[in-house]
């Protein structure tokens, strides 16, 4: 609503560290999420043995505590304050700035080699669906057709699923490519970049948190009856909890 920040230097510097905190961490839970999708489709006899709940929690664990420590880093080495004495864009602003150093660091560490990582893990999917899918169409005559359709329905949910993730990933790079750009050049060019064009980047990459919900909505039944009950209200009716959200056709 306004165009300044009133609320103070420290407070400003606390809501800065939380929200590269909070964007990293979901940066971070991107990767774990291929990492699920890396042993769903290249090991699925042993999935459920080897992602258990107590992994899960281990992964978004790891997640939090990940940013957590990234972020005490940038405290401690002064990476968001060191060397800007006297940037200030408007009187009481409040957006977050990085020198030459730690611009590239957390641009490295928080969008190219997460994205490296996913990257890898998708092609070595990509790889296995198809040798699976070779597989499949040589023994499927073979079948009887009962068997035949639960086949081609397990393969058409793999599928679906790898590119839902593809996707994800597709739009996570089109939202935060061009704020991390920009927060790699903006220091070597005397942090000339418009505040408000660093908080219109700045909410590109926010808006990445929101369209994921939106995809998965599109490609998922189960995720819009699951909307359409907490929309409706039905959640808060005694039974709602053996609504069933999985139906068989799906």
């Amino acid at each position: 609503i306004e165009t300044c920040w009133y609320f103070g230097d420290i407070f400003c510097l606390f809501h800065s560290n939380i929200d590269l905190a909070l964007s990293a961490i979901s940066i971070f839970h991107l990767i774990f999420i291929a990492v699920d999708r890396y042993f769903a489709v290249c090991d699925p006899l042993l999935y459920t043995a080897k992602i258990t709940m107590r992994v899960a929690w281990l992964f978004a664990a790891i997640s939090w505590i990940a940013g957590i420590l990234y972020i005490c880093a940038i405290v401690y080495f002064k990476g968001n304050t060191e060397g800007q004495e006297g940037f200030d864009p408007c009187p009481g602003d409040c957006i977050i700035v990085f020198n030459a150093e730690w611009g590239t660091l957390d641009t490295i560490v928080t969008f190219f080699l997460p994205c490296s990582v996913m990257l890898g893990i998708y092609i070595k999917i990509f790889t296995v669906a198809k040798r699976h899918e070779r597989v499949i169409n040589t023994i499927e005559d073979q079948m009887q057709p009962i068997e035949g359709s639960k086949v081609k329905e397990s393969r058409s949910k793999e599928g679906k699923a790898t590119k839902t993730l593809t996707i994800v990933i597709g739009v996570f790079v089109v939202c935060w490519l061009p704020y991390f750009v920009n927060s790699l050049m903006d220091p070597f060019i005397n942090f000339s970049t418009p505040p408000v064009v660093v908080d219109a980047l700045q909410w590109l990459g926010y808006f990445n948190s929101g369209f994921n919900p939106i995809i998965y909505a599109l490609f998922y039944p189960w995720f819009q009856k699951a909307l359409y009950v907490v929309v409706t209200c039905k959640i808060f009716s005694p039974d709602s909890s053996f609504i069933n959200l999985f139906p068989e056709s799906n």
